[in-house]
This record gives C-alpha cells, structure tokens and sequence, in this order.
C-alpha cells in the first residue's frame, strides 16, 4: 500500500479495533516535533500556548489566551507548565483544548477529529514554492496576532488560510515525517515523559544540595530564601557529573524523598501559605536555547557560599515576611545577610545574572528593550570600594530609598507608584553622589572598576540588543560603544529583582508599564555611573549625546543632573577632551588594561584598525574568512548603505567540504536616545549604524541565514557590500540566503545547533524562529 492510499484510508475511515502501537512517542515523534516544531512552539511566546517541548505540553494543548498582551487591565491567570496544572483535565478547565483527539482522548479514532493532523495536513496540501519569499498575506513576526482556532472551527480556518497548516511559514514536513505522525495519531497519539535516569552520583548530588537548602537554622533558612530568589529560573546542573541532567529549583509542599509538588505562587517571593521545602526537579524537556540560562552545582560552589554567607558571625533578629514592602525592597528583606556578601554572590556568575534579565521573559518584546542601546558593555564597581556594601550608616540611610515599583496591579495606581519610587531613586542618586564626593574628592579611579579578581570573566560583558530581543556574552566585542554601564550592587540588585523576581509574565498593563519605566531609570544610573570616569568637561556632551531630541525634556523632569562639579583620577589626553568618541576610546583602553587578566583577548574581527590583527591559533581557512569579514568592521550605515538593512542578527555558514565555520552577522542601530518605551522609528540614526561581527551564533532568535562556501564567500561579501536597497539583499538572499521556504532550511538550523554543542555543550539549545525573516 502505498503511502498516500494509506494516509487517505485513516482519514477517511473511523478505526474500532484496539490500536496496535506501532510508534515510541520519544523514539519516533520527539525528534520530528524537535527538529520542525519546536523551533517556533518552545516558550512563553509559543503560537497559541502550544508548547511541544515536552509531553505535557502536547497533551496540554493549545490557548486562545495570549501570555504576552500589553493592553489588559488586570493580571491574567498564569498558565505555567507544570506549576499551575497537574492534569489534563485540569488544564480543560482552564481553556486549554486538545490538538490531539477529538472528545475521546487517548483513543483510537478518525484523523479528521485531530487538530494536530488536520494543520499537518494543511501545511501538506498546501507546500510554499522552493527558496520563494512568502506571498504578503503570509504575516509573520511577533507582532502577527495568531489563530487559534479548535477542531470545530477549523474547516473556516483552513479556508480563509490555506497557507496556515504546520509547520507554519517554513518548509514543511518530509513525507515519511508526515506519515510517521499520522500514523501515530491515528493510533491514538499517546504520549510519554522523557526518560529521567540519574546516576549514583547525580542521586547523591540531588540529596546533598536538597539538604543544604532546607537546614533548620534561622541564618541558613534566610540564605535559602536568598539563593532560591536569585536561582529559580536557573537550569541547575551537576558540571562534575558527566550526562548530568538539568534542574530547576522550586519549592515544594512535599519534603525530598517524595515527588515534588511545586507551589503555585506567581513570583517566587510571593506568600508560601504553607509549609514548604526546596526541591530540584528535573527538566524532562527539550531545552530551547531562550530560557536555557545555566548555573553548575559542584564543591567550589558550596565551598564558595559557606565562605560568604556563614564565615562571618550575624544573626537573624526577626525573620523576613513576605508582605508588600518586603517583596518590593529585597534591601530590607535580606539586611541581615551580610551586603558584601550578596555582592559577591552575585559577581562570582555576573553573566548568569544578566542573562535572566536580559533574555528572561520580561525581555520578549520591543516594550522592554526599548530602554537599553543595540551594543554596550557592561561593568562592575570593585566590592572592596563600593560604597552601599562597606559602609553601614550610608547602607541604613539609602536602604529604604531602594524599593521598587510594580507589585501594584491597579492602573489607577501607575502614576502614583511611579512618582513614588522614581523620586526615591533621584533622592539616592543625589546621596550616592554627595558620598562619592566626599569620600573620594580627586574623583573616580580605574581601579575602582573591578578586574575579576583576575580570574572571573564575568566581570566583562557586551550587551546586544536585537530590536525585541537580547543577548549576552563575556567580554568586550564589537566597536567601542556609545556608552558603558558601571553597575553597583544597587543598581545589580534591583535589575535583577524587577526584570526578573518581581515582574509577571501574566501582569498589567499597569505592571508591565511599571517594570518598563524603571528599566529606563537602571539604565539612566548606570550611565550616570560612568560618567564618574571621564573628565569633568566631556560629560555634558556624552550626555547630550545619548540624550537628544526629546529626552531632553525627559532629562529635566525623570532624572537628577549630571555631576559636573568632582574631576577624575584617570589620565586622558586632554587635547581630545571635546570628542565623544575618543574619550570613550581612552576609557575602554584603560580598562582593558586594567582588566587584562581576565579579557577574552582582543577582538580582531571588530577592533583592528589596520585589519592585520591575526591570531595565531587560526587555520589558513579562519584567516580567510577573518580577513573577508572584517571589512565591515570600518563601515557605518553611511559609509555602507547595507548595514541599515540588515536584518538583527543573521547567522552565516561557511562551508569548505566537511568543515563549516560559524559567525554572526550584527547589526547595531543607532538612536538619538532610548529613553521612551514608544515611538522608535522616530529616534533612529541609520547613518550611524555598525555591524558586529561575532564568531559562533549569538542571539536566541536568529533573524535570517546565509549558507557559502569559502570559495563564494570573497563574491558574497563583494555584492553583500554592494547592496543598497531591500531590493538588492533580497537578490542576495535569493543566491546565499537560507530563506523560509528552502529546501536545507531545517538541515541548517539543525547544524547551527549543532555547533553550539560541540564548541559549549552545556549552553546549546533550540533556537527560536518566530522573528525569522521573509528576505
């Protein structure tokens, strides 16, 4: 029988014997909803709320509730998976439906009564021309409003969008790929977890840090609540232990030794209700590379906390609640744990840290990375010199001046929280600097400016925005940047707990606005921060620079004033004092050197003048394609008209036989300022755009892809150069790109993956599509 008679057979005709299993939900259907699915239903912002990353949630189903909606009025019900449903009846309760069955789920049945089959068989009816870009009623984006149609309003769905099956705007399905999932429905669409099968060693690891985490003393208990604060999004894994499984920290109504039962609190400083223990439990799902933000779990970690946290002697008076001013000022929370102490922690995985707020679920839209500039660096202040951390009485003045907004729900009360606590933060600005001042009168020095404690790379980090998305790596890439961020352990900390511990996903309006408005006040000190290490005379027109057109008006009303009154303890050439970008150059040539022991080496893909910057340790081949690549190094958007068209981040393959090499290609967008929420397109500075080479892939959501091989790649980069208009990158795209409906498309964005496990296996992770382009 061949395959089209036997998939016309199933549709047609309902089946009443027992099924006959033929199909292994891990072994047979896993890899194909991995390797075509998942790429787009991976996260918060699944299509739907169909996330396939895990057998739950393909038994969960779908949603026609939007997690990420920027206009409700009152915070949504989560719909966490795992944590806010036990079963699948439950989640029916809550408006999920089956894209499995029809009434009778789990049985054998007519494949016409499954959604899953009915969108697969849609997508097969209905193929997109080879390497074509899509027709324009093919929306695609984050910004596309979904479908969500079930089962009995399919029929008028696949009418009015024949090109909507799955998977959806891409090349679709193999026929044996198709076969083996119809067959699988057919039979009834069962599904298992993943395999969880730990070692010895792993069984003893899970009992050593479940037990350290759930110690009856008051200091131990209070340390416990801090680490789960900052660790619960956090893929905890076993870096000793080799196969170890990834984790997630949770707390748990059921005590180790028992299955874990995660407590159902929106935030993970929220009102326990009951008694509880922390628990680890294991990640049974596909990692996508989104939320794959990793911390290992070994003895120089536990070495490390016991050292910081239970070295020195301090107590708990009265242990922490969890009511409003507790939740929305950790300060006071945590006061007894020695500050230092949080510092520290938090530097020894700066990265880690920034990563949750910079790629966590606060960070899927535009809305959010609005407020932060397409490439900086960040830094931190030295812990030996900063000041909330080493000087009780200006800890207990500025302390009550560090909450922050956003617990409140209410859209009446925006204005009024926002007014409270941005006149708290200008009110600690204004202390912080008068202290400064006092304490150090001949200004800032670089060695105020930490070095790692010449080990930790953490304490250099670029910062990529791609439009609505971010990403993170160690280091400083790229050109010299606009600007830099000097972060205190206020400034670290609050970051933290607003973008991460205290903002919800299924929040506000009034929240999520809350959230987005003191971002842009983090960032605002940061820079303020840095200015400290300039001269005195170039930091009104830095300023002036990141601050133009409206945000001038902004400026006077939202933020304190520049200091212009306290000098710098660092030498700069003074003849160059009236030019921003050579004051920044001497900066970032001062703290290289000051942190040379750790810096990832020089960039010299992106920092070489001369284009002769080679390293030692390249083949013949790298060299090439260095050499080739570098050239947009020198260029902006006006010296080349291309840059300004490029897509956010695409990632290039470059092939020669059986070796390939990966770079990222990214583009930087320049703004007048990043000072509003709203209204972008009016600040941008196309003429002032940079391109970022990077060498392997950087970013969750690759915008768009080029495959060349090494002997083509001297003619792409000649006519990528030459490109001047959509037009001309579509014809470029026609000839290398990896577009949407390419026949390797998938094969592509598989080796992409791949070679992220074999150069740092412990951070690969499906990339994301939803923002692929149409080129």
């Amino acid at each position: 029988m061949t395959f089209s008679s036997l998939s016309n057979n199933l549709h047609a005709e309902p089946i009443t014997t027992a099924p006959q299993r033929s199909l292994d939900y891990q072994r047979d259907i896993k890899p194909i909803l991995e390797n075509k699915c998942m790429a787009c239903h991976g996260c918060y912002d699944a299509p739907c709320q169909l996330k396939l990353t895990s057998a739950d949630g393909v038994e969960r189903g779908a949603s026609a509730q939007q997690v990420y909606d920027a206009t409700r009025l009152d915070d949504a019900e989560p719909t966490r998976l795992g944590i806010d449903a036990s079963s699948t009846e439950a989640w029916r309760e809550m408006d999920f439906f089956s894209v499995l069955h029809a009434a009778d789920e789990g049985k054998v049945q007519r494949l016409d009564g499954s959604l899953l089959y009915r969108m697969i068989e849609l997508g097969q009816n209905n193929p997109l021309p080879a390497n074509a870009v899509l027709p324009e009623d093919i929306k695609i984006g984050t910004a596309h409003a979904f479908s969500c149609p079930t089962i009995d309003d399919f029929k008028g769905y696949a009418k009015d969008n024949p090109h909507g099956g799955m998977p959806y705007a891409v090349t679709g399905l193999s026929e044996q790929e198709f076969a083996t999932l119809s067959r699988w429905i057919g039979e009834g669409a069962n599904t298992a977890p993943q395999a969880w099968q730990p070692s010895d060693a792993e069984k003893a690891s899970i009992d050593r840090w479940e037990s350290f985490f759930n110690q009856s003393g008051a200091r131990e208990q209070l340390v416990s609540r801090y680490l789960f604060e900052h660790l619960f999004v956090a893929h905890l894994h076993f870096p000793t232990i080799s196969g170890s499984s990834f984790y997630e920290l949770v707390r748990s109504s059921t005590p180790p030794g028992l299955p874990v039962r995660p407590l159902r609190t929106v935030r993970p400083n929220d009102d326990p209700g009951e008694r509880f223990y922390y628990r680890l439990r294991p990640l049974r799902e596909t990692l996508v590379e989104k939320t794959h933000i990793t911390y290992g779990l070994d003895d120089l970690r536990m070495r490390r906390w016991q050292q910081l946290f239970f070295q020195n002697d301090w107590a708990v008076a009265t242990p922490p609640g969890y009511d409003y001013a507790e939740r929305s000022n950790p300060f006071l929370t945590f006061t007894a744990i020695p500050a230092k102490a949080r510092y520290q922690f938090m530097l020894d995985s700066a990265e880690y840290f920034v990563r949750t707020f910079i790629r966590g679920p606060v960070c899927r839209g535009q809305v959010a990375t609005d407020v932060i500039r397409d490439q900086f660096w960040a830094v931190f202040e030295d812990p030996e010199q900063e000041a909330y951390v080493n000087d009780a009485i200006y800890r207990s003045i500025t302390t009550p001046l560090l909450g922050l907004p956003g617990q409140d729900s209410d859209l009446s009360a925006l204005g009024s929280e926002w007014l409270e606590y941005s006149s708290k933060r200008n009110q600690y600005l204004q202390l912080r600097h008068d202290y400064y001042a006092e304490r150090k009168p001949g200004g800032a020095d670089i060695s105020e400016i930490w070095d790692g404690d010449g080990y930790n790379q953490d304490a250099l980090l670029s910062i990529f925005r791609h439009h609505d998305s971010a990403s993170v790596r160690r280091g400083l890439w790229g050109q010299v940047p606009d600007t830099i961020w000097v972060m205190d352990y206020p400034l670290l900390e609050r970051t933290y707990y607003e973008l991460v511990v205290n903002f919800n996903v299924f929040g506000s309006l009034s929240h999520q606005a809350q959230t987005r408005l003191y971002f842009d006040l983090i960032r605002n000190g940061s820079e303020l921060n840095f200015l400290r290490f300039v001269p005195q005379d170039t930091r009104s027109a830095l300023y002036a620079q990141w601050y133009q057109g409206h945000a001038q008006l902004k400026d006077k009303i939202a933020y304190t004033d520049v200091n212009l009154d306290v000098p710098v303890a660092i030498d700069y050439r003074t003849a160059d004092h009236q030019d921003n970008a050579s004051i920044m150059a001497q900066f970032a040539s001062q703290l290289m050197t000051r942190t040379a022991g750790v810096s990832s080496g020089p960039d010299t893909l992106n920092r070489c003048p001369q284009g002769n910057c080679l390293r030692r340790e390249l083949s013949a081949s790298e060299v090439q394609i260095d050499r080739a690549l570098h050239t947009f190094s020198r260029e902006t958007g006006k010296t080349l008209p291309v840059i300004p068209l490029m897509p956010e981040v695409s990632f290039l393959r470059v092939t020669d036989g059986e070796n390939r090499w990966v770079y990222s290609l990214v583009h930087n967008r320049s703004h007048t300022n990043v000072a509003f929420m709203f209204g972008e397109d009016t600040r941008l500075q196309p003429e002032r755009d940079t391109l970022t080479v990077m060498r392997g892939t950087l970013g969750s959501y690759p915008n768009f892809s080029f495959d060349v091989s090494l002997d083509a790649l001297p003619d792409f980069i000649t006519a990528l150069r030459a490109v001047s208009s959509s037009e001309g990158l579509s014809q470029v795209a026609e000839k290398w790109g990896v577009r949407r409906t390419n026949p390797a498309f998938w094969e592509v964005m598989a080796d992409f993956r791949h070679y992220v496990e074999e150069t740092d296996p412990t951070q690969a992770g499906l990339f994301d599509i939803n923002r692929y382009q149409n080129l």
